[in-house]
């Protein structure tokens, strides 16, 4: 269940309540009765990693960017130095 935070508009109290999507916004105080107001904070939401973009769940010939380059081809070994070669 989500947590709301609450806040009066009279005296100034503040409290969280644990409540379901379906029950109805609280409008009285607890310590006065008087007028509250929800109080809306920043989403703790961050996200990371692939899919989450438009791209990221399109194939390469439905998409206008262009895929990701295939990776480089494995150089040579270079030629063992020879006997002659160290003289």
């Amino acid at each position: 269940m989500p947590t709301y935070a609450y806040a009066c508009k009279d005296c100034g109290h503040a409290f969280d309540v644990f409540q379901s999507f379906t029950d109805s916004t609280l409008t009285a105080c607890p310590e006065c009765q008087g007028a509250l107001r929800k109080k809306f904070n920043s989403v703790g939401v961050v996200f990371k990693g692939s899919g989450f973009y438009r791209t990221d769940s399109r194939d390469a010939k439905g998409s206008t960017v262009s895929a990701a380059p295939a990776a480089p081809a494995a150089a040579p070994a270079p030629a063992p130095a020879t006997a002659a070669a160290a003289s």
